[in-house]
């Protein structure tokens, strides 16, 4: 199966951001990780801080037949109808959001999540763990 994971802001600063929210690892230790356990799927990694450039992405997977999306869209989870709209009009493509944090626990404007309706599941507060537990719900 094809799979996309797909970050949205400030996520290529994961090992140094916040590393008492996030951690110390880094996407790239957490990816290698993945393509290792999951040798049989193919696992394509994008982030953007710009979120036309997520849309993008969203729509060229679904396009080029995507069996899923590992989507954390980071701040826009909270601020964005556009990615809402993208991830409704993409479906059939399976979208789960991911968070590695639990966003509950956090800030209030952190507990409203614009996508969560429109994803087939949502998975946080595992840490990059949450990347594995939404392969596995997608496969």
């Amino acid at each position: 199966m094809k799979f996309l994971i797909l970050n949205g802001p400030n996520l290529n600063l994961l090992g140094s951001r916040e590393p008492d929210v996030y951690g110390c690892e880094t996407m790239e230790a957490c990816l290698a990780g993945l393509r290792q356990r999951y040798p049989q799927h193919t696992l394509t990694a994008k982030q953007s801080n710009v979120e036309g450039e997520l849309i993008n992405y969203l729509q060229q997977a679904a396009a080029e037949g995507c069996d899923g999306v590992v989507l954390n869209a980071g701040g826009y989870t909270h601020t964005s109808v556009a990615l809402r709209d993208c991830i409704a009009a993409i479906q059939p493509l399976r979208v789960v959001e991911v968070h590695i944090s639990n966003i509950y626990a956090r800030e209030d404007f952190r507990r409203t999540s614009l996508i969560s309706a429109v994803c087939c599941g949502t998975i946080g507060g595992f840490g990059l763990d949450v990347y594995r537990l939404a392969i596995e719900a997608l496969a």
